[in-house]
């Protein structure tokens, strides 16, 4: 019997698993894909996502394969300079391709003792008391204490645990892929800037061995949702740009619409929702890969806490009651960027307006910390002002806050020396240095990076310690 199965190996799932394992529960992850994906839908790891890297000790392989950016137009395509004071130590996204994502996120689930399984795809369920049976399309059934669907918009887990999926359904579609071009980079980059001028939905990005990342609107929206032909892509191309520019060679294709949806609950029982699995949106801002990645890194330590018997009470519930409302929160900043990207003249004053208001440097900030999610806080009570919030990393006088956090475990930076997780030493790490960026006498945080205490008392510190760690062990 698994600890955790989980549904899905893509990002997410592989994010989730990699959490888990660091604190030894037993992890299955079943994907139906018998190979990785090739497809680059997702486009690069935001500054939240990034920052995630850092703390669990993966940034350094992100970048050794990938760049970083610092570009405008995060938010409806309105090109705008990189706030300043974003607040974040990593001010930059990473440019890594879905597969390079995928990869990685592979690799380190291996490497933590992750048993994943190819072409196993899960068809059935029934849960009680005692856990969740998983049966696959083989008829083979596998027993869990716990099952996370992370398999993606069209989540057979979602079905079978008869959650609804509410939401708006697509107007627009829009065509995507890969593939190699004939025309010279000059006349491609004429074009674009031609068409852009009143159809944002369309590019042409140069990439290595001469393939080209292609999108352009599709001719209304498809019902059976089928990948489209390459035919279908020089149609468009020469409806819009006038030239299909030779196009060739598909990597692959897809085609993605600008439904939104967000699962009504991310909980039955045992069983749990993350990823596309819970909520669905147009990749307008390159959100989506991160949102699900988010939504790992949230459940994983809350998870692995229940396994181990720690857990205090209603833990895994706050998994829901944090994630459901970021979740929505990116479903209704999509709505907002597909409307700023209208052709009507409705949809063209309202981007001229918006791009008008994202020249104040605050509005510029606070629209990219949406996108990056570097602004993300919980709902934890009223309390110090850093409270709910994700401790950015700040340097110490011993090193990085960051470097501290790899093992996923709790942490308590004590600024004076005076304070005791004695009782919680094992879930939290007890750190007694200095910074000179952090204005307060001690910080509690989440294996996740979130501030839940804040102050120098500690018989206060004893009751967060058991609101979020559980009871303490004796002596």
């Amino acid at each position: 019997m698994f600890d955790v199965i989980v549904a899905g190996g893509g990002p997410t799932g592989l994010m989730l698993a990699a959490e888990l394992r660091l604190h030894d529960v037993a992890v299955l992850v079943l994907e139906k894909r018998d190979e990785p994906t090739n497809e680059s839908r997702g486009q690069g790891l935001h500054a939240r996502s990034v920052e995630m890297m850092d703390q669990r000790g993966m940034l350094d392989r992100f970048l050794a394969v990938s760049e970083k950016f610092q570009v405008g137009g995060l938010f409806g395509g309105i090109m705008k300079p990189w706030p300043e004071r974003l607040d974040t130590a990593h001010p930059y996204g990473v440019a890594a391709p879905q597969p390079v994502t995928e990869r990685l996120l592979n690799e380190r689930a291996l490497e933590l003792g992750t048993e994943i399984r190819r072409g196993h795809e899960v068809v059935g369920l029934r849960q009680d008391e005692d856990g969740v049976t998983v049966e696959l399309a083989d008829g083979t059934e596998l027993r869990s204490r716990y099952l996370v669907g992370c398999d993606g918009g069209r989540s057979a887990v979602r079905k079978l645990i008869g959650v609804d999926f509410p939401g708006e359904p697509a107007t627009v579609e829009t065509l995507l892929g890969d593939m190699e071009v004939t025309a010279d980079p000059e006349t491609i980059a004429a074009v674009v800037e031609e068409v852009r001028k009143t159809q944002l939905r369309f590019g042409v990005t140069p990439g290595e061995n001469g393939v080209c990342r292609i999108v352009v609107p599709a001719d209304g929206v498809a019902e059976d949702r089928a990948a489209p032909t390459l035919d279908e892509f020089r149609k468009q191309l020469r409806a819009f740009a006038g030239t299909d520019f030779g196009v060739h060679s598909p990597r692959w294709l897809s085609r993605f619409g600008d439904a939104t949806r967000q699962a009504e609950r991310y909980r039955v029982g045992r069983v749990f929702l993350a990823g596309d699995a819970a909520h669905i949106h147009p990749p307008t801002g390159g959100q989506g890969l991160n949102l699900g990645i988010q939504d790992a890194f949230n459940l994983g330590w809350k998870l692995a806490a229940e396994v181990a018997g720690w857990a205090p009470e209603g833990l895994l519930d706050t998994y829901e009651a944090e994630r459901h409302p970021a979740g929505r929160r990116v479903v209704e900043n999509t709505r907002a960027q597909m409307t700023l990207l209208g052709t009507d003249a409705g949809a063209t004053a309202l981007r001229e307006l918006f791009s008008k208001l994202m020249d104040f440097e605050e509005v510029n900030r606070y629209m990219t910390a949406v996108i990056t999610a570097v602004d993300v806080r919980y709902d934890l009570g009223e309390g110090h002002e850093l409270l709910g919030l994700r401790m950015r990393d700040v340097a110490l006088k011993r090193g990085r806050l960051y470097e501290l956090m790899r093992g996923g475990r709790g942490l308590l930076l004590d600024q004076t020396g005076r304070l005791s997780v004695e009782g919680w030493a094992d879930r939290v790490d007890h750190v007694v240095d200095v910074s000179e960026e952090l204005d307060v006498p001690a910080v509690l945080l989440r294996p996740d990076g979130h501030v839940v205490w804040v102050g120098e008392d500690q018989q206060e510190l004893h009751g967060r310690l058991g609101a979020w760690f559980g009871a303490a062990t004796a002596g």
